[in-house]
């Protein structure tokens, strides 16, 4: 799909080439970095590679993809958070290809009607007939995915009042189980009326009344031997879990900034989410440089200084990862420079925590971007070159992990780089077997000898660097491994971890050297190894979870300490299965009876790692 991108615009190619899948909002940018488009998506990838295609249905997208020179995204947790950060940035910029947006007064409403069988439908104009009005939302699609969960988990109709009437047998919602078919009687007004009353009491903010109510239908149907019904009131169960679940895109009125660091081989990312009335409006991400030994506190004190005494925009409120004395005084240089009072604060809790902590994903997010990028890339194989004392640029490198636990679901992972970094849809993943459990020699051996083997039947390209996440002992194994197959060692290169295992001291290890090298800590060349071997480990570590969940027989509820039984039924009931379970955040598993915010920690990093 990247092949339509015209030559002339390497660097959207290059984005393309390392969005993220998840969730989150794109901002197209024109050559004066305008902001001329702004979109969210399910899959930020899937969405904007749709953009350049060969032909659009639509001109206005034509001309839109012709003034495209840059793409900025943000990621967020759930496509909802996506839809409500898109509606903020589209009235802060109103960008001249986004349909301009309307005031409150035609914001689209649910509406549920008075009758004996009320109708939950889109409403959007003036309240004239008689019933209860649920709104506004942010969009009409939002009321559309709402509507579709309430039919899917309470069945109730959304006909017009004429086809109701005029029903003599069910029609095709009743047969895809959308609806109960009150129009011929098959269910009674006591019964829907339940579930309207359900409906209502979710729309006014009794979430959790409305799912301990469903919690006790389920668990009589249980103890009547009613194990279908059950079933229908756990679905339920579920499907409003999905939607209660606290968002962190929007809340009070607040105007404040969320500052957020993340460093990772040799490369600072500040981040600054900008909050106003309430709404995230963007961010805006900084890449300072870092010198040797810097200490992360004194590069975000740094940064705060020099950005708030710099003229920006200046909120009542600064939310930072860490506090410092420190801050106390640039707020006075603030106050003395601008006339303005600005507090800096650490949150500990509640909304502000969670504006906290999704800067802090963002961040994340775009050092990522940043390290794939194609001329840091390009920088940092010049660097490895010149330390390695390689005859050529290495352009397509590949690194080895290995990851199992207490020797269980062994794997190895192989992650492959080129001069354009991360090359996703090369890497590969070995399942081991055969060995004795925790031999990570053996399994080192078994995916080097099963990758390369490989390559050379289909006489494929060899990589120009092999990387083993392991020391001496590792390198020696691939050494042999490599001599068996015939392939020069040369290529090998081993990584180990240094003093106290601190990241910046690794050593590198070349087959036939018997003293290790030591690059600077501030190399770029050390970076890229340190970058790719982080990708080799998140990769094992991503697989051998995958293995283990699908190998386990029992409840993963039961492997994790401090969970007893007690718990496991509480966590069961308020869910309705572990599955829900992994998918809710630290709070909301802490909002199960008997489950302490501590406990829900623990829950939450045994099932995600």
């Amino acid at each position: 799909m990247t092949d339509t991108v015209p030559k002339d615009k390497p660097k959207i190619k290059t984005i393309l080439q390392h969005l993220s899948t998840k969730p989150g909002v794109y901002r197209m940018l024109d050559s004066s970095d305008n902001i001329i488009y702004v979109g969210k998506a399910k899959n930020l990838s899937n969405r904007v590679k749709s953009y350049f295609v060969k032909s659009h249905s639509s001109p206005k997208t034509q001309l839109m993809v012709t003034l495209i020179e840059d793409i900025v995204t943000t990621v967020c947790e759930t496509e909802t958070e996506a839809l409500l950060l898109e509606n903020n940035l589209i009235k802060k910029h109103r960008p001249r290809f986004n349909v301009v947006f309307r005031d409150d007064k035609s914001y689209p409403y649910i509406f549920l009607s008075k009758e004996d069988y009320p109708k939950l439908v889109y409403h959007r104009g003036a309240k004239k007939q008689y019933g209860d009005y649920f709104g506004p939302f942010p969009s009409a699609t939002a009321v559309r995915q709402s509507l579709s969960l309430m039919q899917k988990t309470f069945q109730v109709r959304q006909c017009e009042d004429s086809y109701f009437k005029n029903r003599s047998r069910p029609c095709l919602q009743y047969q895809i189980k959308r609806c109960t078919a009150p129009c011929v009687g098959y269910i009674s007004k006591k019964d829907y009326a339940k579930d309207i009353n359900s409906i209502r009491q979710f729309y006014q903010g009794k979430s959790e009344s409305v799912i301990n109510s469903l919690q006790k239908r389920m668990e009589s149907a249980a103890m009547d031997l009613d194990y279908e019904e059950a079933a229908r009131y756990r679905d339920q169960i579920q499907n409003l879990r999905h939607v209660i679940q606290k968002q962190s895109i929007s809340g009070s009125s607040a105007d404040l900034d969320a500052v957020a660091l993340e460093y990772a081989a040799g490369t600072a990312c500040v981040l600054v989410l900008f909050i106003r009335q309430g709404m995230v409006v963007g961010n805006k991400a900084f890449y300072p440089k870092v010198p040797k030994d810097t200490e992360l506190a004194e590069v975000l004190e740094t940064f705060v200084r020099q950005y708030y005494l710099s003229g920006a925009e200046i909120p009542k409120t600064v939310l930072l990862p860490e506090t410092s004395p420190e801050f106390a005084l640039i707020g006075e240089a603030v106050d003395v420079s601008f006339n303005k009072k600005v507090n800096f604060k650490r949150p500990v809790r509640g909304q502000t925590k969670d504006w906290l902590e999704f800067a802090q994903k963002n961040a994340l997010h775009s050092l990522r971007a940043k390290l794939n990028s194609k001329s840091n890339i390009y920088q940092r194989l010049l660097a490895l070159q010149k330390a390695l004392d390689l005859d050529k640029l290495p352009k397509h490198l590949e690194c080895f992990d290995i990851s199992h636990t207490q020797g269980q679901q062994t794997v190895a992972s192989c992650v492959v780089f080129d001069d354009n970094g991360p090359k996703k849809a090369a890497y590969r993943i070995f399942n081991i077997s055969g060995i004795t459990g925790g031999d990570d020699y053996a399994a080192m051996r078994q995916a080097l000898q099963r990758r390369y083997k490989r390559i050379l039947d289909e006489d494929a390209a060899m990589p120009d660097l092999v990387i083993i996440d392991g020391g001496k002992g590792q390198l020696t194994h691939a050494e042999e491994v490599f001599n068996e197959l015939n392939i020069n060692t040369s290529r090998l290169l081993g990584v180990s971890k240094g003093a106290d295992r601190k990241v910046g001291m690794e050593l590198l290890w070349l087959v036939g050297e018997h003293q290790p090298i030591q690059l600077s800590e501030s190399n770029q060349g050390l970076h890229l190894i340190q970058h790719i071997r982080d990708e080799a480990h998140r990769f094992a570590i991503t697989k051998h979870r995958q293995q283990r969940k699908k190998s386990s027989t029992k409840s993963l509820l039961e492997e994790i300490p401090g969970v007893g039984a007690k718990r496991r039924q509480s966590l069961l009931n308020h869910f309705g299965g572990w599955q829900e379970i992994e998918k809710a955040s630290t709070k909301d598993i802490a909002k199960a009876p008997g489950i302490s915010l501590a406990i829900a920690q623990k829950i939450y990093d045994y099932l995600h790692g």
